[in-house]
C-alpha cells in the first residue's frame, strides 16, 4: 500500500503542471511562488506524500524545522517506505546538530537500501561529527570503490583522514578532488589549511589560472583566494598574500548577514544582567556534575592547544567544538510567551532552579554521544561559548571555565586569513573583527566581575614562553595532579578536527606568532575598531 503510494504520488506530481511549476520553484528558491501552490494542492489532497516532502523542504529552508519534522513524520507514516521523505528527515537531523538521530533513520534506510551512496555518504559525515572516525572512513572507502568520481565525497574523506592524523592521504584525497574539478576552491584551500603543506609554483599558476576565469562559483573564488593568500605568505610576498586574503574575505562577508551592531547590543544586554547580579541572584540550583571543562575565546586564540595539553591528562577527554550550549541558548531565546518571543536575557532571568537542573542534564545527556572514554571529564571546544558563559554557570556550576587568550592584532589578523567552514560570520572583515574581540573582552570583564575566579585565564604568550608553570596552574585550577605526559601533548594521538590540527602535533613554538607585523600597513581599520582592547592588552 505505501509503496503504491508513492507511486501515486511521483505519478501525480508529474502529470500536474501546478505540482511541476511548485518543484521548478523550489529547485530556483522561488519559495514565495512554491509555498502557496503546495498548500492548496495539500488542501484538495492531504495524502499526496510527495507533495508533503516538498513542503516540508520549503519549511526546512526558512527555518520552520519543527514544521518541516512533523511533515516528514507524516509522509514516512502514510508511505514508510518513501526512502526520500526519510533522507530528508536524517538530513535535517544533522542539519540541526542531531547526528545520533540522523545515524538512526540512515541506518534503516541503508538496511532497506544498502547500495544507497547517499545515506552512506550522510552517515559518514554525520558519524565524524560524533567522533566515529573508524565508521566515517569505512564508510567513505565504501563510497569511493563504487564511485570514484565525486569530488565532494573525495574532499569529505579528507576531511576525516587529516583529523585522524593520515596526512599524506588526507593530501592524497585533496589532490584528487582537485584533479577532477580543477576550480574546486574548497580543495585548494583544504590544502592551505593543513598549514605544513606548501604550494609550489606550479600549483600557484593552476590556481591563479582557475582564478581568472569567468565561470567559476563564489564559493570557488573566495577559496581560491584565501588558499593564494596561504601561498604567498609563506614566500613571504606579503603586498599580493594581504590582497588575496582581502579579495577572499570581501566576497565571503558580501554573502553573510552579519552586524556589528546587533552583536554590539547583545552584548550589551548580557553584560547588564551580569553587571545587575544575574549569578548572584539566580542562588542555588543546576546540575551538580562536574564533568565538563569549557575552553572558550575567539577562534585561532590557542584553544586547540590547550584541548591537547589537557586530553594528554588520564583524567581528562578530548571531544570536539560541541554546539549544544549554543543550541539551548537559541531554543531559549525562541522561547514564545504571551505569543511572541521571551528573549535570550529574559528567559535566563526567568530559569527557575528546577529549569536549570533540567537543562545541566539536559546537557550532559546530549554531549554523551561524543564521549568515547571512561575518563572523568571532558573538554567542549566551542570558543562561541563565551557569549554563553552566564546560562553555562547556571545550569552548570560546578563545571570548570577557560578563557583562552590571545594578543588582538595576532587573534584577529589570524581570523582574518582563515576561512571557516561556518560559524564564525564576524570574521571576514577587519572592523567586524575588531569590534568583535572587543565585545568579547568587555563580557568576559563583566563575568570576572560577576564571578571572581570562576574563569582560568590562559595567555597564549605566557603559554608558550613557560609552558611548564602555565600547565601545571591550569591543571591546579581543574583539580587534577599534574602528569609530565602534559608536557609531551605532541605525542598525544587523538583526532583533532580544527585548523590548528597540525600545529599541536609539534611541541609548542612560535611559529604562528606575529605575522600580522609583516602586514601592518594594511590594518588600520583593525586597530581603531579593537581601540581600548588592543591598548590595554592583557590587562
Amino acid at each position: 500500500m505505501s509503496d503504491d503510494r508513492v507511486k501515486q504520488s511521483v505519478l501525480s506530481g508529474v502529470r500536474n503542471p501546478q505540482l511541476m511549476a511548485a518543484a521548478l520553484a523550489l529547485f530556483e528558491n522561488r519559495l514565495h511562488d512554491a509555498e502557496p501552490v503546495l498548500k492548496a494542492h495539500l488542501k484538495r489532497d492531504p495524502f499526496d506524500v510527495a507533495a508533503i516532502r516538498m513542503l516540508a523542504e520549503l519549511a526546512g529552508r526558512i527555518g520552520r524545522f519543527v514544521d518541516a519534522e512533523n511533515l516528514l513524520r507524516r509522509a514516512i507514516e502514510l508511505a514508510p517506505t518513501f526512502v526520500a521523505a526519510r533522507s530528508n528527515l536524517a538530513l535535517l537531523h544533522y542539519r540541526q546538530g542531531r547526528p545520533e538521530e540522523a545515524i538512526r533513520e540512515l541506518d534503516g534506510i541503508l538496511t532497506d537500501e544498502p547500495d544507497d551512496l547517499r545515506a552512506a555518504n550522510l552517515k559518514a559525515a554525520a558519524s565524524s561529527r560524533v567522533g566515529d572516525y573508524s565508521e566515517a572512513i569505512a564508510l567513505y572507502d565504501a563510497i569511493l570503490k563504487a564511485k570514484d568520481d565525486n569530488e565532494k565525497v573525495w574532499q569529505s574523506y579528507g576531511h576525516v583522514l587529516r583529523t585522524v592524523g593520515r596526512l599524506e592521504d588526507g593530501v592524497a584525497a585533496y589532490r584528487r578532488a582537485i584533479a577532477l574539478r580543477p576550480q574546486f576552491g574548497e580543495s585548494w584551500w583544504s590544502l592551505a589549511n593543513l598549514k605544513t603543506v606548501k604550494f609550489t609554483d606550479e600549483d600557484v599558476a593552476a590556481m591563479e589560472t582557475q582564478l581568472a576565469r569567468t565561470d567559476i562559483s563564489d564559493d570557488d573564488r573566495f577559496h581560491l583566494d584565501f588558499a593564494l593568500g596561504k601561498a604567498f605568505e609563506d614566500r613571504k610576498i606579503w603586498a599580493p598574500s594581504f590582497a588575496h586574503y582581502a579579495a577572499g574575505n570581501q566576497l565571503r562577508r558580501a554573502s553573510l548577514d552579519y552586524s556589528a551592531v546587533e552583536q554590539n547590543a547583545k552584548v550589551d544586554v548580557q553584560v547588564a544582567l551580569l553587571s545587575g547580579g544575574l549569578l548572584d541572584n539566580a542562588g542555588q540550583g543546576g546540575f551538580d556534575a562536574r564533568d565538563p571543562i569549557f575552553i572558550l575565546g575567539m577562534p585561532r586564540a590557542g584553544s586547540t592547544l590547550i584541548e591537547q595539553i589537557l586530553a594528554s591528562h588520564s583524567q581528562i577527554e578530548g571531544t570536539q567544538e560541541l554546539p549544544d550550549i549554543g543550541m539551548l541558548a537559541n531554543r531559549l531565546a525562541a522561547k514564545i510567551v504571551d505569543g511572541k518571543e521571551l528573549g535570550y536575557a529574559a528567559a535566563l532571568e526567568q530559569l527557575t532552579p528546577e529549569d536549570r537542573a533540567r537543562l545541566g542534564e539536559e546537557y550532559l545527556h546530549r554531549t554523551a554521544i561524543n564521549r568515547k572514554t571512561d575518563r572523568a571529564l571532558f573538554i567542549d571546544k566551542m570558543p562561541n561559548n563565551w557569549l554563553h558563559v552566564a546560562l553555562i554557570r547556571l545550569i552548570l556550576p560546578n563545571a570548570k571555565i577557560i578563557d583562552a587568550r590571545r594578543h588582538p592584532m595576532d587573534c584577529c589578523f589570524s581570523n582574518f586569513k582563515q576561512h571557516f567552514a561556518r560559524g564564525q560570520s564576524f570574521s571576514y572583515d577587519l572592523g567586524d573583527l575588531g569590534r568583535y574581540y572587543g565585545d568579547y573582552v568587555r563580557y568576559m570583564g563583566a563575568v570576572d566581575v560577576a564571578a571572581p575566579a570562576g574563569v582560568h585565564r590562559v595567555f597564549h604568550e605566557a603559554l608558550v614562553d613557560n609552558p611548564e608553570s602555565e600547565i601545571r596552574a591550569l591543571l591546579k585550577y581543574l583539580d587534577v595532579p599534574f602528569e609530565a605526559g602534559c608536557l609531551r601533548f605532541w605525542e598525544n594521538e587523538r583526532a583533532v578536527q580544527t585548523p590548528s590540527a597540525e600545529q599541536v602535533r609539534k611541541p609548542i613554538n612560535r611559529d604562528g606568532m606575529d605575522r600580522w607585523r609583516h602586514y601592518e600597513e594594511w590594518l588600520d581599520p583593525l586597530k581603531d575598531a579593537l581601540g581600548d582592547a588592543l591598548t590595554s592588552y592583557p590587562a
